[in-house]
């Protein structure tokens, strides 16, 4: 897909996602992985309200070349990729049922949310939760970059995920995935409930791997 395909898949997705209330406001950025850059979402827009022509263009070492200054989260997104050879997208969203999890108290920080289901073991897997860092801290970059090398996907405490994948696709839909099983655990939040077993989870990720 040529760059301005991807400038415009990103501003039809942001839009997807801000209007099913997967983001808000100004809140979210997402970006691509190109052949010599990246593209990344302008820091302050709105998902819904996204000027594909103005989306932030980066080079391979992460210099602006274009467009609107980008996120301020930027350091999180490269992170990511510097880690992960075969993620080409980032998606990092302040998803409602997300966040209210991340701030439970006695959650497991290796393994945040339980194996509900079987897209949430194939797209997401085991989600660490990574200590609460002031939004464009270089020390959450680091956190993040700490971690990438063994998760695609993490959640940020009182802040909220942040997902890589192959492809813008399947980034948008695994971080979909991920707040889809958060709004299933707080339901269930106190209430018995069974997972998958491990050896179920094993079965579906070998038939099914993780696109990251």
């Amino acid at each position: 897909m040529n760059e301005s395909a991807l400038r415009e898949k990103i501003a039809l997705l942001g839009q997807s996602m801000y209007d099913r209330g997967l983001t808000h406001g100004g809140t979210g950025n997402i970006s691509v992985r190109l052949e010599n850059g990246f593209l990344m979402t302008p820091t302050g827009s709105c998902l819904g309200r996204l000027d594909p022509a103005r989306i932030t263009r980066l080079d391979k070492d992460g210099f602006y070349v274009s467009g609107d200054p980008a996120t301020k989260e930027q350091r999180l997104h490269t992170a990511m990729y510097s880690q992960r050879s075969g993620a080409n997208a980032v998606v990092h969203l302040h998803s409602t049922h997300s966040v209210a999890v991340s701030t439970l108290d006695a959650i497991d920080p290796d393994s945040v949310l339980p194996m509900l289901t079987a897209y949430y073991a194939m797209r997401i897997g085991k989600l660490p939760l990574l200590p609460y860092f002031i939004p464009g801290d270089p020390a959450l970059s680091e956190a993040v970059r700490k971690c990438a090398g063994k998760h695609h996907a993490m959640l940020l405490a009182h802040h909220g995920p942040v997902v890589a994948g192959t492809d813008l696709d399947a980034a948008v839909d695994a971080t979909e995935e991920l707040e889809e099983t958060a709004k299933l655990f707080l339901s269930l939040h106190g209430k018995l409930f069974k997972t998958l077993t491990d050896e179920q989870v094993a079965e579906i990720q070998q038939r099914f791997p993780i696109k990251a």
